[in-house]
């Protein structure tokens, strides 16, 4: 989702997005990375909570109780870590999620009582090429004391319940059967709880409630909004100011083998293909107008931006463009990792792995919202969902359909909810794991409109809003005195998106390190295999989503770039990585939001 520190905070934010601190007895750092809260419904505040995570990185990686046996799978390796490690008993482990990556392998857990999986309670291994075990992160609970398995609520009334709290819809035909899994709660209990996913298209909501099988009560949500030839933005333009040019054949048939124009199953002349549907519409089902193209497959629509976006050749503008670049940024990150095993978004996952029927649905125009725009996440096998707003700042109204920066960042929410904690959706719902969401998005706008090896200042959002100050408080930059966030300045903020703010500038000074170290390559967005500081740094970006836990923090973030960095690049960049992090305070000994600057002695 997107936020605007300066015009908006106050508007839509408020709404779907308030985190935080009350009297609960838990630390702000603690509060930060177990808890969230959002407002719901008639303007509930609702709270939610996910166990404190242990995380663990080793570098070149340690040998686990099955490494010498060539026919143990990864699934059954990790258990073995686990109980070997943790003292984890293979009958507490629920298999959720696993993949191989092009550098480490996957397995993602639920912990599980009575045969039930406990949904917040979770744990992931990764395995390095060579078969050891480089990464463990849990959130196990004690869970010696549980209810009965067997529920005292019945099914509908639990659905009623989450209904009239959410001011939503469970649709049978279109959403996940109710399922029961236990929910550890913030204070040491646990509860049985229906699992059943909410949505409210006119209000561009979509919730996962838990309502407890023996309270009938509302006791958790998962949030999924986070917050040929083509006349569009080529991707490493911001805005429309910049110029459209005309694109000849961008695909990739690597990521994309069927092209952009072809729904999985057939050939389209509209823009829908197998990655994406761009239309105008409210509802992602019915009533849908995709742009047609003319002769040839050529998406030529002149946009005015002096008359309003509801033009017809505006609005064919503004689906071409958000076509194109959600198309873009699924084949450039295919290429560095985000494919089908790996939970991302297509119809068609020509038997490679992960589930399909799940390509992305963006709505441009959204006639819910003005001066926003969100993206929303949930589990592998469904469609992500892009809105795209107007933004009335300007006479005519801007659209943030053409501003390539802005469609950038809600895309890779996407791409960070999939990647984080096994394809669920559920990974990033703390306050402090959602900041880092937010600084991923900007971070990957920013990777994306760098086009040579000068690093350059980044302002986001400078179009929609009219303003080359943008829509954050600060430009990106490495710069002290242009943006002065460090991780301290966590401390003080409460709202995911101010939060993610810290993490993109830390991102962008990584980057800066990166590229004066490495150079830079121009063909990255194409081309993975170079040594070049752009291309490793998202190599790592990608790298790293996938080892971090669920919910992760600022340092155990951090700690899965240095594991990424180990496994793809033998640790080349370490010093590199670490000097950058602890420039911003984000050092060795960094806890608790307080700075630090040391980095290893080795370097």
């Amino acid at each position: 989702m997107l936020s605007f520190n300066k015009l908006f905070a106050s508007v839509f934010l408020s709404l779907l997005y308030i985190s935080s601190v009350n009297a609960i007895p838990f630390s702000a750092e603690s509060r930060h990375s177990t808890h969230g809260s959002r407002i719901i419904g008639r303007g509930t505040k609702k709270d939610h909570y996910h166990p404190k995570s242990s995380y663990e990185t080793f570098g070149d990686g340690i040998d686990h109780p099955l490494s010498k046996r060539a026919d143990a799978s990864m699934e059954d390796s990790a258990v073995a870590f686990m109980q070997a490690h943790a003292g984890i008993s293979a009958d507490f482990v629920h298999m959720h999620a696993s993949f191989s990556g092009q550098t480490a392998s996957h397995v993602y857990v639920k912990q599980r009582v009575n045969g039930i999986p406990i949904a917040n309670a979770v744990a992931n291994v990764a395995f390095n090429n060579k078969n050891k075990v480089v990464a463990y992160g849990s959130s196990f609970i004690d869970a010696s004391k549980v209810p009965s398995a067997m529920p005292s609520v019945d099914v509908k009334d639990a659905i009623s319940v989450a209904e009239s709290a959410l001011l939503g819809k469970h649709d049978k035909r279109k959403h996940p059967a109710p399922s029961l899994e236990y929910y550890a709660k913030d204070d040491g209990s646990v509860a049985l709880t229906y699992v059943l996913q909410v949505r409210n298209r006119r209000m561009g909501t979509w919730y996962e409630a838990f309502v407890g099988a023996h309270s009938g009560e509302l006791v958790s949500i998962t949030d999924f909004v986070s917050d040929a030839s083509y006349r569009a933005l080529p991707i490493m333009e911001e805005t429309l100011l910049d110029g459209f040019d005309i694109l000849t054949d961008p695909q990739d048939l690597n990521s994309s083998p069927e092209g952009w124009h072809n729904d999985g199953q057939t050939s389209t002349i509209t823009t829908a293909g197998n990655n994406v549907i761009a239309y105008k519409g409210t509802s992602d089902t019915t009533g849908r107008t995709t742009s047609q193209s003319s002769p040839g497959l050529n998406f030529q629509y002149t946009q005015n931006p002096d008359i309003t976006p509801a033009a017809p050749s505006n609005v064919n503008a503004a689906r071409v463009n958000v076509f194109y670049v959600v198309n873009t940024i699924h084949d450039i990150t295919y290429k560095y990792g985000f494919t089908e095993d790996a939970f991302n978004f297509q119809n068609n996952n020509f038997g490679i792995g992960g589930l399909g029927n799940d390509r992305v649905t963006a709505s441009v125009q959204d006639s819910s919202c003005v001066n926003n725009a969100f993206f929303q996440t949930p589990p592998d096998g469904q469609n992500g969902h892009m809105t795209m707003c107007l933004f009335t700042v300007t006479s005519p109204s801007r659209d943030g359909a053409l501003e390539n920066d802005i469609v950038s960042h809600e895309m890779t929410h996407g791409v960070t909810n999939r990647m984080t904690g096994g394809g669920t959706g559920r990974c990033l719902q703390t306050t402090e794991s959602g900041g880092l969401g937010e600084g991923w998005s900007d971070a990957m706008a920013n990777w994306l409109e760098q086009t040579d090896g000068t690093v350059r200042d980044f302002v986001l959002g400078q179009y929609i809003v009219n303003s080359a100050a943008g829509i954050r408080s600060h430009p990106y930059s490495t710069s002290a005195q242009v943006n002065p966030l460090r991780y301290s300045s966590v401390a003080h903020l409460q709202e995911p998106h101010a939060i993610g703010e810290v993490w993109a500038n830390m991102l962008h000074v990584v980057y800066a390190a990166l590229v004066g170290q490495l150079g830079y390559s121009p063909t990255a967005r194409t081309d993975p295999t170079g040594s070049e500081g752009n291309v490793v740094f998202l190599h790592l970006f990608l790298d790293a989503l996938p080892l971090q836990h669920c919910n992760p923090t600022f340092t155990t973030a951090r700690d899965a770039w240095i594991q990424a960095d180990a496994n793809r690049y033998g640790g080349a960049n370490r010093c590199t990585l670490w000097r950058a992090f602890a420039s911003r305070g984000l050092g060795v000994n960094a806890k608790g939001f307080v700075d630090d600057v040391t980095i290893p002695s080795d370097c």
